[in-house]
């Protein structure tokens, strides 16, 4: 079994300090928090960032600030995997901005739409196919961030008609409320829906992180954990950080005999060049 790649998704866009006051919001935070994550066992910081009073942004100014600061604060540098989800409402070139801008390693590419809790999540084919586009021409690697099982079909459409190139990484976003649920059946039946040749990982939302985490780990899958996803170490509990988060899974690979990818390690499963 190859070893696990670990994301730590440390703030997210629909998060607050309300729901937990340990979320990293500035630049500095975000620093600490990802050198905490990654001498945790983290390889990738999957980065949503904020502006300065702490709303949502996609300013690629707020990125750069925020990669330099991780970037200056991790020993080893972790793979900065940019989202380009935003949050709900954000134009399609608001969202694409970063990725032009900032040229990251890596960065979600969001394939469909879809009910999102209260909102609405609009990816547009027309806007889908543009934005892998400017990942290829980039050399941005894009990890398919999948809802539901269409949303394999639609990145799999991508792929024949050369936007996407393969391997395929798959990011299985199970719990959101309009998506698909955190069960492991949907788990398994996601993961036997692509081509053996692609990769896949697993974001369980709130309840659902630690027994997908532990499941994905033994099916051989990436894990990926954080505030983004969930604020809770335990029912009724909030966890102190998310290298707390983090440690948490690293200790039960270690009892499992499993051993967690190091960020340069990650680079070469994942086909980055560094």
């Amino acid at each position: 079994m190859e070893k696990i790649i670990l994301t730590a998704a440390i703030t997210g866009a629909e998060t607050t300090r309300e729901k937990n006051p340990a979320l990293p919001l500035t630049p500095a935070e975000q620093a600490a928090d990802a050198a905490a994550c990654v001498a945790a066992g983290a390889a990738i910081i999957h980065l949503h960032v904020r502006d300065k009073e702490g709303r949502p942004s996609q300013d690629p100014g707020d990125f750069k600030r925020a990669i330099e600061a991780i970037r200056a604060a991790c020993r080893p540098e972790p793979i900065i995997q940019l989202s380009t989800g935003g949050a709900a409402g954000d134009s399609p070139e608001s969202r694409l901005e970063p990725i032009i801008r900032l040229k990251p390693e890596m960065a979600s590419l969001n394939v469909g739409s879809m009910s999102f809790g209260e909102d609405v999540f609009i990816n547009h084919p027309r806007d889908v196919a543009e934005m892998a586009r400017h990942f290829q021409q980039a050399g941005v690697v894009p990890e398919v961030e999948v809802y539901g099982p269409s949303h394999i079909d639609i990145a799999k459409t991508l792929v024949k008609k050369g936007l996407i190139n393969r391997p395929v990484h798959y990011q299985f976003v199970l719990g959101v409320p309009g998506g698909v649920g955190g069960d492991i059946r949907n788990l398994v039946f996601m993961r036997d829906s692509i081509d053996p040749r692609d990769s896949w990982g697993v974001a369980g939302i709130g309840r659902f992180e630690l027994p997908l985490a532990v499941h994905a780990m033994m099916m051989g899958g990436r894990i990926r954990v954080g505030f983004e996803d969930n604020v809770y170490w335990a029912r009724g509990v909030l966890a102190k950080s998310n290298a707390q988060l983090v440690k948490r899974i690293a200790d039960i690979a270690a009892v499992a005999g499993l051993k967690l990818a190091s960020p340069q390690e990650a680079r070469r499963m994942l086909g980055i060049a560094g």
